[in-house]
Parts: C-alpha cells; sequence; structure tokens
C-alpha cells in the first residue's frame, strides 16, 4: 500500500492541488465565482445541465435542446462534453447549480489531464518527477489557462492515454492494448468534436512514424488497429448519427475561408499568457488568447536535453526510447503546422481527404498536439537527468547529486514550470443563482418563451445568459446561443429585434411564442418606456417580477 500512494495517490493529489492553485480562487467558492462574463461559459453550463437534466428522462431526446426553438438537434451544435457531463451529473443530481458543477469540472478537467500526462511518462520512464512534469505542462499552459469558459479544452486526458494505447498497441500488438484505444477515442468523441480529430490525427503520425515497428508483425497490429477503429466507431456511433443529421439540416460544414479567422501564426508560438512571460518579454506577442502557444523555458530546455539523449545509440531500452522521442517530435510537428491552418498547405488537403475537418472552425486548437508532444519531450528529458543521478529509472547513483538534493532539484523544477505558466489570481464574475421569476414557467401548462431584447443572428452570444437561465425551467426557448447559429433563429431575429413595435409582437404570435421574458437594463435608457407600453396592453399579462427588474408576461 505505502507503494501503491507514492506512485498514484500522492501524485494524483499533486495534480489536485496544481488545479486549485492555477484556477485560484475558483476553489474557495465554487458555487458563487463564475467565467459568466463569457457566453461560452453560460453556453458549456447549459450543455452539461442539460445532459444530467435529459439523460436519465428522455435519453433519445438527448440532442433537442431546449434552445433555438423550433429548430431540432440543438446539442449538436456544439460540443457534446457527454463525458464532463456524466462526471459532474451526481452534483447536479443533489441540487448543485450549473455554475457549481462547471466549476467543479473544471477543476477536475485540469487535475485529471495532470495526471494522464503523469501516467503516460511514468509508464514510459518509471519516473514519477518526470511523470509530474509532463502532465503539469501539459495541463497547465499558456492554451488553457485562457481557457477557464471551454471546459472541453480543460478535459484532454484522454488525448495523452490514447497516445499510451497506440503505443503499447505497436509495441505489443495486444488486443487490450487496441480495446484501451477505442475506449479513449470513444471518450473524445463524447468530449469534444475538436478533440477525436486530434486524436485521429496523432495515432496517423504515430502509426506513420513508427512503421518500421510495427511492419514486421503487420497482419497482428493492423487485425488489432482495424478492432479498435471499429469498436469506436460504433460506440460513438449514436454521436456521429445525431451530428451528421444536424450537418445536413442545418448545413453545419466549415470554410477554409472561416478557419482562416482562428488560425496561429508563428508569432502565437513565442506568446505566453502566463503572468511572469508577458509582464517581461511576451506581451508584444500574445495578440489573441487563441493564439498563444509558447510551451515554456523549462519545457523547452527539458525537450533539448532529450533530443540530445536521443542523438546517442545504446542499449534495447534506449532504442524504444529514443523512437518514442522520435514519435513525439513528429506529433509536436504536426500539431504545429495544422496549427497554421490555412497559412500552409497542409491544411486544405488534410481538410479535403478527412471530412471530420470540415466540421472544425478553430485550426489554432491543433496547436494542444505541439504542447503534449512538448511536454511529454520534457519528461523524457527530465528522467534521463534524473536517470543519470540515480534518482530516476534505476540508473547507478553518477555521485553527481545526494539522492535528496536530486530530489529537490526535481521538485524546484517542476514548481519553476508551474510558475512559467501561472496566471492565477483571476478575476472571477460573482454568480447569485438564477432569477426566481423563471421557476414561474415550470408549471404553465404549454410554454414558448422569447426574451427580448432579441438580439441579432451576429449578437447572438448576448443570448448566453438567457440560455443558462433556461436551466431553471427547460421550456422551449426561441433564443439560443452555441456554436452554430441556425438560420430559423436569424429570420426571427430579424423581426423581433424590434419588440415591442407591434410587427414584432405580431411576429411572435405567428411563431408561437406565449410567454416573454422582458430585460429592461438591456433597453438602456428605453427600458422604462418598454415596460410602460407592456402594462398599458391588454394583451400582455404580467405574471412576475425579479432582480434587474425583469418581467415576465403572459401573451395572448
Amino acid at each position: 500500500m505505502p507503494r501503491f500512494r507514492r506512485t498514484w495517490t500522492g501524485p494524483a493529489v499533486v495534480c489536485l492541488l496544481l488545479a486549485v492553485a492555477h484556477t485560484w480562487p475558483l476553489a474557495t467558492a465554487p458555487a458563487t465565482w463564475s467565467s459568466n462574463d463569457n457566453a461560452d461559459a453560460q453556453l458549456n453550463e447549459w450543455i452539461l445541465a442539460w445532459v444530467a437534466h435529459t439523460l436519465p428522462r428522455a435519453p433519445f431526446d438527448l440532442f433537442q435542446g431546449n434552445i433555438f426553438y423550433p429548430a431540432t438537434g440543438a446539442l449538436a451544435f456544439s460540443e457534446p462534453l457527454l463525458v464532463p457531463a456524466l462526471l459532474g451529473a451526481p452534483v447536479a443530481w443533489l441540487g448543485g447549480s450549473p455554475v457549481l458543477v462547471y466549476n467543479l469540472l473544471v477543476l477536475a478537467g485540469f487535475a485529471l489531464t495532470a495526471f494522464a500526462g503523469y501516467v503516460v511518462m511514468f509508464a514510459w520512464t518509471g519516473d514519477r518527477a518526470a511523470g509530474l512534469l509532463t502532465g503539469a505542462t501539459f495541463a497547465f499552459n499558456t492554451h488553457t489557462l485562457t481557457r477557464l469558459a471551454h471546459v472541453q479544452g480543460l478535459h484532454l486526458y484522454a488525448l495523452p492515454l490514447a497516445l499510451l494505447a497506440v503505443d503499447r498497441l505497436i509495441t505489443t500488438g495486444r488486443t487490450r492494448d487496441a480495446l484501451w484505444l477505442a475506449a479513449w477515442m470513444a471518450v473524445m468523441a463524447y468530449t469534444s468534436g475538436y478533440l477525436v480529430v486530434f486524436g485521429s490525427v496523432m495515432i496517423a503520425v504515430v502509426m506513420i512514424v513508427r512503421a518500421g515497428e510495427w511492419i514486421p508483425q503487420a497482419r497482428t497490429v493492423a487485425i488489432r488497429l482495424a478492432l479498435s477503429a471499429i469498436v469506436a466507431i460504433v460506440a460513438a456511433a449514436p454521436l456521429a448519427v445525431a451530428y451528421r443529421r444536424a450537418a445536413i439540416e442545418q448545413g453545419m460544414v466549415r470554410s477554409l475561408a472561416s478557419v482562416s479567422e482562428f488560425s496561429a501564426t508563428p508569432a502565437g508560438y513565442l506568446a505566453a499568457s502566463g503572468t511572469m512571460h508577458h509582464a517581461t518579454w511576451s506581451a508584444r506577442f500574445y495578440k489573441d488568447p487563441v493564439n498563444s502557444f509558447f510551451p515554456g523555458f523549462i519545457v523547452i530546455g527539458f525537450a533539448a536535453l532529450a533530443l540530445a539523449h536521443a542523438a546517442r545509440r545504446g542499449t534495447r531500452t534506449e532504442t524504444l526510447t529514443r523512437r518514442r522521442i522520435g514519435m513525439l517530435v513528429a506529433v509536436a510537428a504536426t500539431g504545429c503546422v495544422l496549427s497554421l491552418g490555412t497559412n500552409t498547405p497542409v491544411y486544405g488537403w488534410l481538410y479535403g481527404v478527412f471530412p471530420p475537418m470540415q466540421g472544425l472552425r478553430a485550426a489554432a486548437r491543433f496547436g494542444n498536439l505541439f504542447l503534449l508532444g512538448m511536454s511529454a519531450l520534457a519528461g523524457f528529458g527530465l528522467a534521463e537527468v534524473r536517470a543519470k543521478a540515480g534518482q530516476g529509472t534505476g540508473v547507478p547513483n553518477s555521485g553527481r547529486f545526494r539522492p535528496r538534493s536530486a530530489m529537490a532539484l526535481a521538485a524546484v523544477i517542476i514548481a519553476a514550470a508551474n510558475i512559467e505558466a501561472l496566471r492565477a489570481p483571476f478575476d472571477y464574475r460573482r454568480f447569485t443563482g438564477i432569477p426566481n421569476v423563471y421557476t414561474l414557467l415550470v408549471d404553465e401548462p404549454r410554454v414558448v418563451l422569447a426574451e427580448v431584447p432579441f438580439y441579432p443572428r451576429q449578437a447572438a452570444f448576448e443570448n448566453g445568459e438567457y440560455v443558462l437561465n433556461s436551466t431553471a425551467h427547460w421550456r422551449p426557448l426561441m433564443n439560443g446561443y452555441s456554436g452554430h447559429t441556425p438560420a430559423s433563429y436569424a429570420a426571427y431575429a430579424d423581426v423581433f429585434w424590434y419588440f415591442p413595435r407591434e410587427h414584432a409582437i405580431e411576429g411572435m404570435r405567428r411563431a408561437g411564442v406565449t410567454h416573454v421574458m422582458v430585460h429592461p437594463d438591456r433597453f438602456g435608457h428605453e427600458g422604462d418606456d418598454v415596460i410602460r407600453q407592456l402594462d398599458g396592453r391588454r394583451d400582455f399579462e404580467l405574471m412576475g417580477a425579479g432582480a434587474h427588474g425583469l418581467r415576465l408576461y403572459r401573451l395572448h
């Protein structure tokens, strides 16, 4: 048991503590602090809550989200987040708010991703410190720490574990490893469409780079790889059907022109969001959090040591390490090139031959593969240093370091890498709860809700609060915000935007709207006049009022 605690429990606790530190002060009040100044966070809170609400009640209606009514398949307009949602569902079922669930999943995503990185490097080197360096720098880096509003961008644990599974499949050809690879690919698919594309590209790169190892046993490895692919495809089939239907019905295909807007640039690989770097030298390169991938000087330094080690010839074990290092270089390079999007011809070629690429918008996020490769290379570099000191993989002590000194040095290196990435403390927005007036809709016999102002398509992100508030009643909502905005919403917005003019109200009736929630403060200086107009009409029946002047009406 003591050995088990040292190998797994201790590192798991370290990963959790790092998650708390890097998101500070989130853990001090996870039900109160929020990232709700960003509509993406509110959308993801809704997705997590919708899955927890619908899956046990009406699983076959899971993708029929209540937003963007009357459009169908609204959950498929964005990431599925089913795996994070299931992790957070017990908290939701016990009455936890969508914000509490989301914040706990932010902490869990960071901690699990760090621990997965640890598992991979420990499996390859037997060195706990190297594992912690890999896990920490992959989970907490200049890119992930700008994505607190994107829980899918923090639950990356299946990516390194899939890398470990395909490595084992190549080296052993076991069915068990093929099934693990399928499982991790399914986890990625049920978390994020981006992740399953990253995983597919990563596996293809690994198989190409390490072809010399598996071709001598091609029949065995190919059969196991095919089994893995079939199992993963079958497991993800319900998801694929839902997204395929949405793509056909809604025209959800990203053009290459749209990809160019969210592509990385070479300067982005010098952009660091960490406070220390940003305040000293990197601010001139940091223009957009989407384009920020500087891995840190610690990572670069130890990755260079790993490459230097790989250049030397040695034992059979060292040959395998050298092959893994070459594999990681290829993964990192592929991620870097693809993150540049349309700035190179490679992305356009892959876009044409690999249809799942056509659902992606932010090519820059391929930088996650670069960061994974660099973090793992840094782990190999630290393992080599510790092996020479007799503290890592069992190589006799060279006499240069005493055991305690080597352990302390490793701790300093890991701490320094985390300090490089540190952005905390963050300025969160205080969440005071969903206004109680929304609960009046729960027992209404029929509800189709429109919230006003009803924003035009280009400002649909303003609906983020409306989407989150719908978790208090789950009734059909004509407003919406997601990765895709349906054409039906745009058509309604062209009319409803002019509320409370008569033609806008008549348009609502024709659309089947039964209730209207008015946000006077969002109308600016016209808010009081809007309320006076509605209170003077017989066809608007006031049901209740709430915080910030909210007023809920029945529309007759």
